[in-house]
């Protein structure tokens, strides 16, 4: 028995790895046969799949489509429906629209504060059909808003259904809801469901401006099978580039919300591939198991009393589902772990167990492990970016075999764990060889105390860790499976964590993966360290890695399921009359080669800024086209007068064609008095030359009205880049259709046919090209 023990406790620990994830989400979907009164993802693949038959994006055809669709669910579901529409200007953003929000409602029978269902029906502005992104969340809430109702409940507070529009481009269907819609006065809390991805389990995050501890409380009382959160997850979250629809009501309306997001398989996100083949059912379900117990929980709760002072370290854990404790436990919490580090350091002492020069030697291999594992995380990135450069076509920070990546990684470092720790396979060293990683992480939690307390709960493992310690001086022979299971909240709690920070923020963060996985075997040592096949165990870790390596490998070229991002841009300069293919490519294909040639030139020497780039990528290259004479915008001056010291104008950009998005800006140093875009203020007036000055994205034949005052010797011209996203179907233009192997690249205004002109008011001739007409009188 002695001899296989360490052979069962090496299993068992790949049974607690493999339950770190297994436990974390439902195995299965549920099909239409389950009870009426609970959640179906099977039903709810029925409008989810009309939904995201194409891309609709904010002002599409589709959009109105998708609107149309949602409204007739929600009536045929019995809830009182109405559009909310207005336009929007985003000071910060400097962008103006025009959302058109879903909103819904169910009577509760009293009169508190109501309970909000929130979800995004717009889908990004690059060809993407949105079904994660938000189409998931939305049929989320359709198939739980039917099962709650076909339970026969009669809430308390009102329900009220949010499908917002807009969110896409600046969260603005929730500004205009939240500021401006009577029933945003009355709400208690906000359940949200996003995406970032196509897979993986569902994340719960807070928003709320102040404590978490009566939400968390509220969130375990209510039940949710498969909780994933952590207090560590919304600092994360606020590392990200995004915001969401959560945001607005935190910081317009002080709403506090609970969001739910997966983000795994995120090169999905935003593109072409965010279909309903590529939603992961199991991750439908989850969202579905959240939303179903915290709407029949919080449709009978008291929502005013959410509000807390106080916050709260929380994070899930198999079995017991969550575990929480005030902030205020922290420092507590570390100062007896350390009593009883010390404590501990002196029993092994006293009675032999830890040995002084056997404790420093024990910092050798832990530490230089922690450095070459960690450089080899940080400089193999940056050497794989220059073995496969089109990694960087992928604007997503996570690539396609990013999970094989993450794999080679930890299991490199593994492989040097073992070989490191080979020589050190003599029981009576054990307890001081741990002595190292247990100082290293109470010296995390030092850090984590006082710069992210978030992190509190890695203080738990810690404990266990100390338990593991006096088993080691205590007994000659230790039991290895009950240092197994003392290692599982480590297992539990950090596994999980060595795959998400890659998948969320990037695969160059394979670095992070690599300094956990250290981090995690030191909590193992115990167990690891009485192993005498270290060497095997170095090896066939060595060898899986390289496995990993050559999977990663096959799997580094572009395919039919592995699209290449790439991108087209037709631009026409008026003003000079010529015209301009472009791209945001670094690598040009056969498809971008056939307009932009095989030695286009810098694109910089032609055009100067990029159109509606989320990450400020510019265009890369550039190449002369045929003018084509597009059809522009017509003017029309509604006022120009001088009062006093002030020349106040109006005006009136009117265009000619579908376009989706104008972009407005300034020729020279403006401060102006007042501007508005259609009746809404900017508060930013004061601008630089060719600074943007607003983006207005176009719904139906919206035009767009700029008023301004400024003193009345103020020369004022602009300059006007109207983009079109249709230049794969524009009659002007005969442009071949993508390989299966490529799709339009994400984050960056693409497949568009853009105009550029720029006027002033003061002199707008009659007819410029026969793209601009203008009607203009002018009263001084």
């Amino acid at each position: 028995m002695k001899k296989i023990t360490p052979f069962l406790s090496f299993l068992l620990l790949l049974g607690l790895i493999y339950y770190s994830f297994y436990g974390l989400m439902p195995q299965s979907g549920s099909p239409d046969s389950v009870p009426e009164t609970e959640f179906s993802t099977a039903r709810a693949l029925v409008p989810l799949r009309e939904i995201s038959k194409a891309p609709h994006y904010h002002g599409s055809v589709e959009h109105q489509r998708v609107r149309e669709y949602l409204v007739s669910r929600l009536e045929d579901l019995g809830l009182e429906t109405e559009i909310q529409e207005g336009f929007v200007l985003n000071n910060s953003g400097k962008s103006l629209d025009k959302p058109k929000n879903i909103v819904a409602r169910i009577k509760g029978s009293g009169k508190g504060k109501s309970l909000l269902l929130l979800s995004h029906y717009d889908t990004a502005l690059v060809p993407s059909p949105g079904a994660s992104d938000a189409g998931s969340g939305v049929v989320t809430i359709l198939e739980s808003v039917r099962a709650y109702l076909a339970s026969g409940n009669i809430p308390k507070n009102d329900i009220i259904v949010l499908f917002s529009d807009a969110e896409e481009i600046g969260l603005d269907g929730a500004k205009l809801f939240v500021n401006e819609h009577p029933w945003a006065k009355n709400i208690g809390l906000v359940l949200n469901f996003e995406a970032r991805g196509s897979g993986g389990p569902s994340n719960m995050i807070l928003e709320t401006n102040g404590g978490n501890s009566n939400l968390i409380k509220a969130f375990m009382e209510a039940n949710p099978q498969f909780p994933v959160a952590s207090s560590l997850m919304y600092s994360v979250y606020k590392m990200l580039p995004n915001d969401t629809d959560s945001t607005v009501f935190r910081e317009d309306g002080d709403i506090d919300s609970f969001f739910f997001a997966f983000i795994d398989d995120h090169f999905d996100y935003h593109t072409a591939n965010d279909t309903v083949e590529n939603l992961d059912i199991k991750t439908l379900q989850h969202q579905g198991s959240y939303l179903l117990p915290l709407l029949h929980y919080f449709a009978k709760a008291d929502l005013s009393q959410l509000k807390s002072d106080t916050d709260s370290v929380y994070v899930n854990m198999p079995f017991i589902k969550m575990i929480a404790y005030p902030f205020s436990w922290i420092l507590p919490l570390l100062i007896i772990a350390v009593v009883m580090f010390i404590a501990l350091v002196f029993y092994g002492i006293s009675k032999r167990k830890i040995l002084g020069k056997e404790m420093i030697v024990g910092f050798v291999p832990f530490l230089l492990s922690l450095i070459i594992c960690g450089a080899i995380g940080y400089i193999g990135w940056i050497i794989l970016l220059k073995m496969y450069p089109h990694y960087n076509e992928i604007q997503h920070g996570f690539k396609y075999n990013g999970h094989s990546y993450v794999a080679f990684f930890v299991l490199l470092s593994l492989a040097i764990l073992f070989k490191f720790y080979k020589g050190h396979g003599r029981k009576k060293h054990i307890a001081s060889l741990f002595i190292a990683p247990l100082l290293l992480w109470i010296i995390v939690n030092i850090v984590v105390f006082f710069m992210l307390k978030g992190a509190g709960y890695f203080i738990i493992p810690v404990f266990f860790g100390l338990i593991s310690l006096w088993v080691l001086i205590k007994y000659e022979t230790p039991n290895l499976l009950f240092l197994a299971l003392l290692a599982s909240p480590a297992i539990f709690l950090f596994v999980p964590l060595i795959q998400f920070f890659p998948v969320g923020l990037g695969s160059s963060m394979v670095v992070i993966s690599c300094v956990f996985t250290v981090l995690l075997f030191g909590l193992l040592l115990p167990v690891f360290g009485n192993y005498r096949w270290k060497n095997i165990l170095s090896v066939m870790c060595l060898l899986a890695a390289i496995g990993f390596f050559i999977h990663a490998h096959a799997t580094s070229d572009f395919s039919e399921k592995r699209q290449k991002p790439n991108s087209l841009v037709y631009y026409e300069d008026a003003d000079s009359g010529k015209s301009y293919w472009l791209t945001y490519d670094k690598i040009l294909d056969p498809w971008t080669q056939k307009y932009l040639g095989e030695k286009p030139e810098a694109a910089y020497k032609y055009v100067k800024t990029a159109s509606g780039s989320k990450y400020r990528t510019g265009y890369t290259f550039a190449q002369e086209a045929t003018f084509k004479k597009i059809p522009g915008f017509e003017l029309i001056l509604k006022k120009d007068s001088v009062v006093g010291e002030m020349r106040n104008v109006v005006f009136v950009m009117s265009p000619q064609r579908k376009v989706n998005q104008i972009e407005l800006f300034t020729k020279e140093d403006v401060v102006f008095n007042s501007l508005s875009f259609n009746g809404k203020e900017m508060k930013n007036l004061n601008h630089k030359k060719d600074e943007l000055l607003l983006r207005y994205y176009v719904a139906g034949n919206d035009s767009l009205e700029i008023a301004y005052s400024v003193p009345k010797n103020s020369k004022t011209t602009f300059m006007v880049k109207e983009a079109s996203f249709d230049l794969l179907l524009n009659p002007y233009f005969s442009i071949d259709e993508r390989p299966k192997n490529m799709m339009p690249k994400p984050f960056v205004v693409t497949d568009a046919l853009v105009l550029k002109k720029t006027f002033s008011v003061d002199s707008i001739p009659l007819k410029i090209k026969d793209s601009i007409s203008e009607t203009i009188e002018t009263n001084e």
